[in-house]
């Protein structure tokens, strides 16, 4: 009986290894932008130091991942690590569905796997359970690591998150050779040939200063810059920044359950209007003064303290 309970908690245990491997994996890939705009959004870092603080976390779960697998010191040091950091993602949650509400996708697997807040709340409740199983039934046999071997599996395991997605404070853009300092055609959104695809923008946006992102509903990419631009006014609301949008309106939704970005104001441009002012390459992003473009960038340039210098500066670059 006793071998019974000791291998139903390593089993356990491995499950719950195998869990925070997967949850610290798919944060990582494809993007990681998307969990780095959590601790930005909630205050505790800013544009520089978040990404670091990421990747750390990502890598502590990592390591607490191959601790469970190991059965490293499952009682006094390992599954009250894990229970803890478990209570921290729940409190995180819950303060997340105070201020948002339960919609959007938490960020717990990143984009392979969505949750609500409340089904991560419900999930994180369920692998505590699991832990405080494997806790009353493990009266396993003892093994010794050594602690050099430990100490490196940790360190090796919190870099991988530095290695795979490294920091990259200097961008540059794709669109760096097309040209600037041309009038957009904004007639096209102010006065349109077909009412029913064309929304006027709330904005005048002929005259001063706009950061406008043209973002289609459903493209990920748009709504990874969407969630960046949400926080940029939030920590700045002076700043102006717009959106034109693109795709069926039954998807605008979702596309603001998801993004949060209803602090931006934006409008509808369907069909060839969208494609002649925004191209193929979506997201599209450009600096405008007085309805000429100043500058292109990309998503993953976006920079709040760059939009704020060249709205105080005139300097675009």
């Amino acid at each position: 009986m006793k071998v019974l309970k000791t291998l139903i908690a390593v089993l356990l245990s491995v499950l719950l290894g195998l869990i925070f491997l997967y949850s610290g994996y798919t944060k990582l890939d494809p993007v990681i932008e998307t969990f780095e705009f959590t601790f930005i959004d909630i205050g505790v870092a800013n544009w520089y130091t978040a990404p670091v603080i990421a990747r750390l976390l990502i890598g502590f779960e990592f390591f607490l991942g191959a601790l469970l697998i190991l059965n490293y010191n499952l009682r006094k040091f390992t599954l009250p690590l894990t229970v803890s950091l478990l209570l921290f993602f729940i409190v995180y949650l819950i303060v997340q569905i105070i201020t948002s509400g339960n919609n959007g996708n938490c960020g717990c697997f990143g984009e392979h796997l969505r949750m609500t807040p409340l089904q991560a709340i419900l999930k994180n409740i369920v692998m505590i359970v699991l832990a405080a199983v494997v806790y009353f039934l493990y009266n396993g046999w003892k093994i010794d690591y050594n602690k050099l071997f430990l100490s490196l599996i940790g360190v090796t395991v919190c870099l991988v998150p530095f290695i795979v997605n490294p920091i990259d404070y200097t961008y540059t853009s794709n669109n760096q050779d097309e040209k600037v300092n041309y009038p957009l055609e904004l007639n096209l959104l102010f006065e349109p040939a077909d009412s029913s695809k064309v929304e006027v923008p709330k904005v005048e946006l002929r005259k001063g200063k706009h950061v406008v992102a043209f973002l289609s509903l459903t493209c990920s990419h748009c709504r990874i810059a969407a969630k960046k631009f949400r926080l940029i006014k939030k920590n700045n609301p002076e700043l102006p920044i717009y959106f034109v949008l693109n795709g069926d309106k039954s998807n605008y939704k979702a596309f603001i359950e998801d993004t949060k970005a209803d602090n931006i104001p934006n409008s509808f441009c369907l069909g060839k209007s969208f494609v002649q002012l925004a191209s193929a390459h979506l997201p599209r992003i450009y600096y405008l003064d007085n309805g000429i473009v100043v500058k292109k960038l990309d998503y993953f340039e976006l920079n709040q303290y760059a939009i704020e210098n060249w709205v105080h500066t005139g300097n675009p670059n």
